[in-house]
């Protein structure tokens, strides 16, 4: 006799249409712009400082990574900043905008987790839930309006062949939402810059609400693809800085550099860099070793290392400008 399946009914989808949500306005969540990082000039005398590190180690990788930044700023060579959802949790959106309107970073991707938080501070102006509380009673991540603007600018990006970044930061400027200001997509829409954001169906909160659809998510995010491999294919004498992503964006990055060389483009002389608070098996293989012969890992927390490397670029930016 065949064995019967364990449980009665087990492969069938399950049905989303019961899906109990919350208004995003009257949640409670961790992290708030009143927290976010301010984008001060830098002081006098940084320079001063960096010169006193040690030419060793970390110090001597994090100098050579703020140098080879100012260097590819000064021949107009791509800077690109992947990242992951620590960077806005950690309020550092302030400090990567500040970046993008100088002109230093070139171009931004990041997983479709960092999109969601983008968007939430855009609106109200907080993000990052208490996921061990909500999780409880199943309440995490059914804030109604984060759900509702993603799959808008999904469906936005396939069907006008822009893509998911894009389109979500055409909708937080012109829906006019009150802290746009902090918003690093916005930001991007707002300065013509490149903005990609690449989905692992299954991997974000949105995707437990049922208006999403899956083949706008699946269309905009490739569309997105092949905006950033079309950045990748630019990246000669640039730097690719990978900023708090173990996974998405560092195998997202190396599916880039293939296509790029694939297609004849000379992508061999860049800096890479991974930033994080550990070293992953992934950015290490992926960023620092394999795409070329200059990668760096810069270990520390974001909130530190983020603001410490953004003072050191400006101050040596001024530097050359004072010559």
């Amino acid at each position: 006799m065949t064995p019967k399946a364990p449980g009665k009914g087990l492969g069938r989808p399950l049905d989303l249409e019961g899906i109990k949500t919350y208004s995003l306005r009257d949640a409670k969540r961790l992290a708030n712009v009143q927290q976010f990082a301010k984008a001060l000039p830098p002081p006098s005398g940084f320079v001063e400082f960096l010169d006193s590190l040690p030419k060793t180690l970390a110090a001597k990788s994090l100098l050579n990574v703020m140098h080879a930044i100012v260097e590819a700023h000064r021949k107009q060579r791509p800077v690109v900043m992947a990242m992951g959802a620590h960077v806005i949790k950690c309020g550092l959106s302030p400090l990567v905008i500040d970046l993008m309107e100088r002109k230093i970073i070139s171009a931004v991707a990041m997983n479709s987790a960092v999109a969601i938080h983008d968007y939430e501070v855009s609106l109200v102006g907080y993000t990052s839930e208490d996921v061990g509380t909500a999780l409880k009673d199943g309440s995490f991540g059914m804030a109604r309006e984060a759900a509702e603007a993603i799959q808008e600018a999904a469906s936005r990006g396939a069907r006008e062949g822009i893509g998911f970044g894009a389109a979500l930061g055409k909708k937080i400027n012109e829906d006019g939402s009150e802290f746009a200001g902090y918003s690093i997509l916005a930001a991007a829409d707002r300065l013509n810059m490149p903005a990609t954001v690449h989905v692992i169906i299954g991997g974000d909160t949105v995707h437990m609400h049922p208006n999403i659809s899956g083949s706008d998510l699946g269309e905009s995010s490739l569309i997105d693809f092949r905006i950033l491999a079309g950045v990748v294919a630019q990246l000669e004498d640039g730097v690719w800085l990978n900023v708090g992503s173990a996974v998405v964006m560092p195998e997202v990055f190396l599916k880039c550099i293939s296509v790029a060389r694939n297609l004849g483009n000379k992508v061999q002389n860049f800096v890479t860099v991974d930033m994080d608070m550990l070293r992953h098996y992934r950015p290490t293989v992926n960023v620092v070793q394999r795409p070329g012969d200059r990668g760096y890992s810069i270990t520390g927390h974001h909130e530190i290392m983020l603001p410490l490397l953004r003072t050191g670029i400006l101050s040596l930016i001024n530097q050359e400008g004072a010559q």
